[in-house]
């Protein structure tokens, strides 16, 4: 088993190797109470121990709004306020006023914490209200699924892939184009109507008094009319296109008129309306089209999170990688102004005895002058990584302690990667099984051409056939007013509104229909122009998803490339540091031989800091590399031990290995 080794720069300034397969380790700032007892537990054993009582934190939930009361479909519902807590596994992390930490750890308190994955979490419950609004027959409105990456440091999130050719929005929608507003014809068809039903009712009394100017047509001067009406229609639509409508009409009518035989009049109607389009709007593949984008949108939110995932978790590694360069070159710094001052003070010592000449102390002080600024840039530096592993760990850092705070981290090297030797052509087999973008190009063809077969749809005709049905009746009792005669002032009209009612369904009086109606669109030009564009529109798509499958051929090779080439530049600079070593060994020997000035030991001890600081950047490169192709073949989750339900939940229930 191929085994990779570290040099870790002694106080003394000699290079000590290391194996990387166990990849915590204790730092030399690290507090030890007891360095005479091997037997005591390391920082990260600590830090496990503190984890496993640590608190429970609360994972990330939003209640689906959902209720058997119907009142609650007319009130609004609300979303939990943010908790921009920071979870305690941060704390646990503390020490002596500093913060040790290991690659485990920095990814375990980015689930938890980092703002981007909290952000992208939402998206998951936008997706689900989507799918419940396009079940109820209203349009897709669709799910940004773009990888979020408001934090600062790290690689571009432009790499990660997002579903190039991954449709989120439904058809409508618009983008800005370089001439103006440009709209598609994704979801396009025939309009379709809300399967919820509606229930409208109306009822009002009224009360009318007119003057009438002949006395002879309503036997008074005064017409005074009294009503009392109450309308009702319940309508519904359905997937196959189908739409019934139900209607009642209940009216009580009286006037002080003696010309009318009847009153109070009572009338009662009830109709009922059933209605299939068959060519255009028929079936459910045009009415269920916005569903099947919807739960597609799901998959594809699904799959952005896993992307979002990577991207985070590469990040934070990317971030943690130069840390620990930041952190090593600050030690290298730290140590090389040691041995400059040892040697000015040495010098200043045989200058008191006229052993050496003062030019030579002049040169050390110029010396210690160079290397306490290039220390002063180291420990900004370091600074500034430290702020930026902080930042993209934490939900806040108000609190002046924690933002001042220095971090220490314990992975000052990485485990071997087996991607490193593996064939490009496996390599580009797994990239196209486990990238999320990868699936999300393939629902994205998926989405269009059953958009396709939805706008062929639009072309037809409309035809619909129908079927009608109505009932009434009529009644009410004799005007005692009457003054018609008494063969005129007689009826057969149930008295009571109860019987009206009742002859209103018993078939007393019906009414029934049956017919079609066809509307078709001369020319239809406007459909014509929206198919045909739909076809030129998938073409593009086509040729998107060619080219996203591609790039990802060639991103799986150039991160290999890289990986390939970091590796032989840390084997490259490891040499150089080791002859640097050697060189500072020999000539400090020489010194003490007398062969050799201060000068030449101080120079040697400068180029061996060049070496150190040049091979601790270019492993963090290697890192970094890594990092990339673990990204390129879609394996970060896999090989960092994270569990997508973690990311879901924001709360860390698995252990990576």
């Amino acid at each position: 088993m191929a085994v990779a080794l570290c040099c870790l720069v002694s106080s003394s300034g000699m290079a000590q190797t290391a194996p990387s397969q166990p990849t915590t380790q204790t730092p030399p700032d690290a507090p030890s109470a007891q360095q005479q007892q091997p037997a005591s537990p390391t920082i990260a054993q600590q830090n496990e121990q503190m984890q496993r009582s640590a608190p429970a934190v609360v994972p990330f939930h939003v209640e689906i709004p959902h209720s058997h009361n119907p009142i609650r479909s007319y009130t609004p519902s609300d979303v939990p306020e943010l908790s921009l807590t920071n979870s305690p596994r941060l704390e646990q992390l503390i020490r002596d006023g500093k913060i040790y930490l290991s690659l485990k750890d920095a990814i375990a308190l980015a689930l938890e914490n980092n703002l981007d994955l909290a952000y992208f979490r939402y998206n998951l419950v936008i997706a689900d209200m989507d799918l419940a609004r396009t079940r109820a027959g209203g349009q897709v409105r669709g799910v940004n699924t773009g990888v979020v990456q408001g934090t600062q440091g790290g690689f571009n999130a432009a790499n990660t892939g997002g579903g190039g050719g991954a449709p989120s929005s439904s058809g409508g929608a618009g983008a800005v184009g370089a001439g103006g507003l440009v709209q598609s014809t994704l979801g396009s068809g025939t309009a379709v109507n809300s399967f919820d039903p509606v229930l409208s009712v109306k009822s009002y009394v009224d009360h009318t008094t007119q003057q009438e100017p002949n006395v002879f047509q309503v036997g008074v001067p005064l017409l005074k009319q009294n009503t009392i009406d109450f309308t009702s229609q319940y309508s519904q639509s359905f997937p196959l296109g189908t739409n019934i409508q139900v209607g009642y009409i209940g009216q009580r009518y009286t006037i002080n008129s003696p010309y009318f035989a009847v009153n109070p009049n009572l009338f009662s109607n009830f109709q009922a309306t059933i209605s299939q389009p068959l060519l255009a709007g028929f079936g459910f593949g045009t009415n269920e089209r916005y569903i099947r984008i919807a739960k597609k949108n799901k998959t594809l939110t699904n799959l952005a999170f896993k992307a979002q995932a990577i991207a985070t978790i590469s990040q934070v590694e990317d971030i943690y990688w130069d840390l620990v360069s930041a952190y090593q070159d600050e030690q290298v710094k730290e140590r090389s102004l040691t041995f400059a001052q040892q040697t000015l003070d040495d010098d200043q010592k045989q200058l008191q005895l006229q052993a050496i000449p003062a030019m030579q102390v002049l040169k050390d002080q110029a010396d210690v002058a160079t290397r306490e600024g290039d220390l002063t840039v180291a420990k900004a530096t370091l600074r500034l990584n430290e702020l930026l592993i902080k930042n993209i760990l934490t939900k806040e850092i108000d609190d002046p302690q924690l933002a001042d705070m220095p971090v220490v981290p314990l992975d000052l090297i990485g485990t071997p990667d087996a991607n490193e030797g593996k064939p490009i052509d496996t390599l580009i087999a797994e990239a196209e099984k486990n990238r999320p973008d990868v699936s999300q190009d393939q629902i994205a063809m998926e989405i269009a051409q059953d958009g396709l077969k939805a706008i062929k749809n639009a072309l037809l005709p409309q035809l619909n056939v129908y079927g009608f049905y109505a009932g009434s009746g009529a009644g009410g009792p004799v005007n005692p007013n009457c003054s018609l005669g008494p063969d005129q002032c007689s009826t057969t009209l149930p008295p009571d509104f109860g019987t009206t009612l009742q002859n209103t369904f018993n078939y007393t009086a019906p009414e029934y229909q049956v017919g079609f109606q066809l509307n078709i669109v001369l020319r239809n030009r406007i459909a014509k122009a929206d198919q045909f564009r739909a076809v030129l529109e998938f073409r593009q798509n086509q040729l998107t998803f060619e080219e996203q499958k591609k790039n990802i051929r060639f991103d799986v090779r150039n991160s290999q490339y890289a990986l390939q080439q970091s590796r032989a530049s840390v084997d490259s600079l490891q040499k150089a540091r080791d002859l640097a070593q050697k060189t500072f060994d020999v000539t400090k020997q020489e010194q003490q031989l007398g062969s050799k000035s201060s000068l030449d030991t101080l120079n040697a001890d400068h180029d061996l800091a060049v070496a150190e600081s040049a091979l601790f950047t270019a492993q963090a490169a290697y890192e970094k590399r890594k990092v990339d192709i673990d990204r390129a073949t879609g394996e970060t989750l896999d090989r960092m031990g994270v569990s997508i339900d973690d990311a879901k939940s924001g709360v860390v229930t698995h252990s990576t290995p």
